[in-house]
């Protein structure tokens, strides 16, 4: 009985694979909103209702596609920040913020789908919030890990953190246990430039303006650690 169950549980895990990889493909041609089930099905051979089993729902697939993809993007910075020296803050987080942008080259559709508009009617559940963070959680420690070395010195260009944002900074600082309100929303400012720079440069917004891509981004992602107050 345990060999068969298992031999049902790799078939089943195979499937899904396929399922999976099929989405991603319709993914590039046709966007999130025409992602199709039916489609899905057809391409594998299958009636429709054989892949509702292991998908219920559009919606059950797209989540599966995002829990992949957050969780893809957050292994390639997890394993970029281990690469490296662990005291050296400031490349730990220029080598983050290009695997990101790596990533999100090698994968644009999929990239489109974690940060990109949001998918109309759908609502993403609980089940995605944890490969969410994990690429967070990377750039929360490099932070955490410099001001406990106390080599973390924002320079003194932001007017204060108003009051009623100190709530939410409380949220974000398990991510990063002991900086002050002021790095925190420092962080929220370097994330906001990272994801943008490069949905910038995925979504066009770069076509006929900024030709050396890549320079640029390192140039401004080398001024975001200077503004976090990570050493050079």
């Amino acid at each position: 009985m345990n060999a068969s169950r298992t031999a049902r549980e790799r078939v089943r895990a195979e499937l899904v694979r396929e399922i999976t990889d099929i989405a991603r493909v319709q993914l590039a041609s046709e966007g999130a909103s025409g992602l199709s089930l039916r489609a899905v099905a057809r391409e594998m051979g299958m009636v429709s209702s054989a892949v509702h089993r292991y998908f219920p729902t559009k919606d059950d697939l797209l989540t599966a596609l995002i829990v992949d993809g957050y969780n893809s993007v957050g292994a390639a910075v997890e394993d970029a920040d281990a690469a490296g020296p662990p005291d050296d803050f400031g490349a730990r987080w220029l080598t983050v913020c290009h695997a990101v942008r790596n990533w999100a080259l090698a994968r644009p559709h999929e990239y489109a789908l974690i940060y990109g508009s949001p998918v109309p009617g759908y609502r993403a559940p609980e089940d995605t919030i944890g490969p969410a963070s994990r690429a967070t959680t990377v750039y929360g420690r490099i932070l955490g890990d410099a001001h406990r070395a106390g080599r973390l010195s924002p320079p003194d260009i932001c007017p204060p953190v108003p009051p009623m944002l100190s709530a939410d900074a409380e949220i974000i600082r398990s991510l990063m246990p002991g900086v002050s309100d002021d790095v925190i929303t420092r962080a929220i400012t370097a994330w906001t430039g990272l994801y943008g720079m490069i949905s910038f440069e995925l979504f066009g917004q770069f076509d006929n303006v900024v030709t050396h891509r890549a320079e640029l981004f390192d140039h401004n992602m080398r001024g975001l650690a200077r503004f976090l107050g990570l050493p050079d």
